[in-house]
């Protein structure tokens, strides 16, 4: 299985035995999920802002406005760092001081370019899109030429990665176990609710395939 390189910037250093650096894994974890992070300095504020994006082979796509500050900004910087993360459980140990939570998540850093090939351009929004709901892209209308003018969208390539993963019960205090204090852990599962349609929606329409497949998925 590929591993990424190691190196300082992506070295887990904290939790270090949780760590894993094959790609396999790391894919894994950003393919299950649809909202990702993006880091970046503006006027020397560091900040980081929650976005859609999907994997296509060794790239991750971002897109937005022309003007998106998020999106100049870190192809200013010709660097990106971008991180997944799923929330799996709460662990409730016997003392506050051991409280945690079950997790995955995968750290991505790359060089970020303008995808100015139309073609390309256009994949990377399908990928985006059939990354938020499997079959969508084919169901709904694809961008005009003015929205496809108005869009910006950033291909960050995968150079190097870190993925870390809690997945275990609690870690108490030995001096605690015998204290009468539930300790255990609840599990986190997202799930699709019913789908609710437009007011103005034309009552004759009914949910399509991409919704009512949703509502088949095991749990997030």
């Amino acid at each position: 299985m590929e591993k990424s390189e190691i190196s300082t910037l992506n070295k887990v250093v904290r939790g270090a035995k949780r760590a894993l650096y094959e790609r396999e894994i790391a894919y894994d974890i950003i393919d299950s999920h649809m909202i990702c992070h993006v880091a970046y300095v503006y006027e020397g504020y560091a900040i980081s802002i929650p976005t859609g994006y999907g994997r296509s082979g060794d790239m991750l796509y971002l897109h937005g406005s022309l003007k998106n500050r998020m999106l100049l900004g870190i192809l200013e910087a010709d660097k990106v760092s971008v991180t997944i993360t799923h929330l799996d459980g709460l662990v409730l140990a016997r003392s506050v001081f051991h409280h945690s939570v079950n997790y995955r998540s995968a750290m991505v850093f790359g060089k970020p370019r303008v995808v100015e090939d139309p073609d390309e351009k256009m994949k990377a929004l399908e990928v985006i899109t059939e990354n938020f709901i499997q079959g969508r892209w084919q169901e709904a209308r694809t961008p005009n030429d003015k929205e496809f003018r108005s869009t910006l969208v950033i291909g960050v390539s995968i150079d190097q990665f870190s993925a870390k993963v809690r997945a275990e019960g609690v870690n108490d205090e030995l001096s605690d176990m015998e204290l009468d204090i539930w300790a255990g852990v609840v599990p986190i599962h997202g799930m699709y609710g019913q789908p609710i349609p437009e007011k103005d929606l034309n009552s004759a329409i009914e949910a399509p395939d991409s919704v009512r497949n949703l509502r088949k998925q095991a749990p997030l």
